[in-house]
């Protein structure tokens, strides 16, 4: 052996490098095993008020981090439990979007505490053209005639008044999914209310006609409107009475009646007056 010294030191070499590459892999390990952790997140689209089965839910390393908050890291703790918000494949399943353990799938599962839920029948045209989808508010607007102490000309008259407004649609039909962006047109939208805004409701379709107004998912602003009349909508003012001052030189106008005649007729100690 020519140079044993060359032969030691690149055996040394060779052996500090397969212990560097030993000590970076267990280093990563380590690192990976510290910073990840198993969360549970949907292995499929799953719609709001659905009941979720095992085939829904799967494990994925996520970053400790960036774990969301009531996150879920055992599948068995979400077997048979309720969607309230509809949920895409990959995304965690955390208690927020979780109905109450024990309640039952479907449209009940996504009614807010206090609120309820109310149907009314529409058409393509009161139906915003199939546009109001479930998620979307709306606004309700009945068409009914005037009623209570009012002029002759005014009572009665037609007007369209918004009598709802910033309702959430909660389903089309029978479907409840929200994650559907095209219009779809059916005959019947139910609608999430306070007990207040259900009377109200059914009160107004009950003496007129309803229709929908698709507003804007995050303007809260109300609409302060007096209503629509013929005459408002035809910027037209109403007749006003005739002035007292009118009415006596109208009544002065006219021609006096014919002149009578009178005489005074005693019968014994009583009298009296006759005119001819």
């Amino acid at each position: 052996m020519k140079n044993p010294r060359a032969l030691t030191m690149m055996a040394l070499a060779v052996l500090l490098g397969v212990s560097a590459v030993i000590l970076a892999s267990r280093w990563l390990i380590d690192q990976s095993a510290s910073g990840a952790g198993r969360i549970a997140v949907a292995g499929t689209d799953v719609s709001l008020g659905h009941r979720l089965t095992p085939d829904a839910v799967k494990l994925v390393d996520w970053p400790v981090e960036s774990i969301p908050q009531g996150a879920f890291t055992d599948p068995q703790k979400l077997d048979g439990r309720v969607l309230r918000s509809s949920i895409l494949k990959g995304e965690p399943y955390t208690q927020a979007k979780l109905a109450p353990i024990g309640t039952l799938g479907g449209l009940s599962a996504v009614i807010s505490e206090g609120k309820r839920a109310i149907t009314v029948r529409v058409n393509d045209v009161i139906g915003v053209a199939g546009f109001a989808l479930p998620g979307n508010y709306v606004d309700i607007i009945v068409n009914t005639k005037k009623d209570g102490p009012a002029s002759a000309a005014d009572k009665g008259a037609d007007i369209s008044k918004i009598v709802l407004e910033r309702i959430l649609v909660l389903a089309v039909a029978q479907e409840v999914g929200r994650d559907d962006t095209k219009p779809r047109v059916v005959n019947a939208v139910t609608l999430e209310v306070t007990p207040e805004q259900a009377e109200n409701l059914d009160l107004a379709r009950s003496v007129g006609s309803l229709s929908l107004a698709l507003r804007n998912q995050v303007d809260p602003q109300p609409a302060i409107t007096e209503g629509a009349t013929k005459l408002s909508m035809l910027n037209e003012k109403p007749a006003a009475p005739p002035k007292a001052a009118t009415v006596r030189r109208m009544a002065a106008a006219l021609p006096p009646g014919p002149q009578k005649t009178c005489i005074g007729v005693i019968n014994g100690l009583g009298g009296s007056q006759e005119c001819f």
